[in-house]
């Protein structure tokens, strides 16, 4: 009896943390019968995963066509911290010296998300946390290191061959702490 109370533990804990590798056909392969909902929540994680992953690669290999495949083309950005509101393709613009940069080796850049809040279905999703964005010098020294709370809508791309998620709606909200950082292990 124990282990089959530790085995539900496990399995609920797999589905309420955030960036875990538990996924649909893990859950359907499970000999706890998941609910087909908390399976379908799994997969929708692990994408969502997936796509955060992908913008940390795009900034850190200074990709920028990859970064811009993960924007959804009326996008939209807000910027709390200058209270402003504009398309997306203008802060893409304004950001694209910064890829070219790391590209050429002449920066090192990159972008970790932690989350706060994750809410969505099988076509939306609303993630909110903390980012931090870091970017070195060629020489290794830390030019900046920003925390920032972030809220981003994204919906899902149907069109693309194995499904994608898209980013509508990018809110850079103000300035975070060190210490709210860590609070998001």
């Amino acid at each position: 009896m124990k282990s089959s109370v530790n085995g539900c533990l496990l399995t609920v804990f797999a589905l309420l943390v955030p960036g875990n590798a538990y996924t649909a056909e893990t859950a359907r392969t499970n000999s706890l019968n998941v609910p087909p909902a908390a399976a379908a929540e799994a997969s929708r994680l692990a994408e969502l995963d997936a796509y955060w992953a992908t913008v940390s690669r795009a900034v850190e290999e200074g990709d920028f066509e990859l970064y811009v495949s993960t924007c959804h083309k009326e996008g939209v950005l807000v910027s709390g911290v200058k209270r402003q509101c504009y398309p997306l393709t203008k802060a893409l613009a304004r950001w694209k010296q910064d890829f070219v940069d790391a590209k050429a080796g002449k920066t090192k850049t990159s972008v970790v998300f932690r989350f706060r809040q994750r809410l969505g279905d099988e076509t939306t999703a609303h993630e909110s946390g903390i980012f931090c964005y870091t970017a070195k010098g060629a020489d290794g020294k830390i030019i900046r290191k920003d925390y920032i709370h972030f809220e981003a809508l994204l919906l899902r791309d149907e069109k693309l061959k194995r499904g994608g998620w898209k980013i509508m709606m990018e809110y850079q909200k103000s300035q975070a702490t060190v210490e709210e950082w860590n609070a998001l292990r």
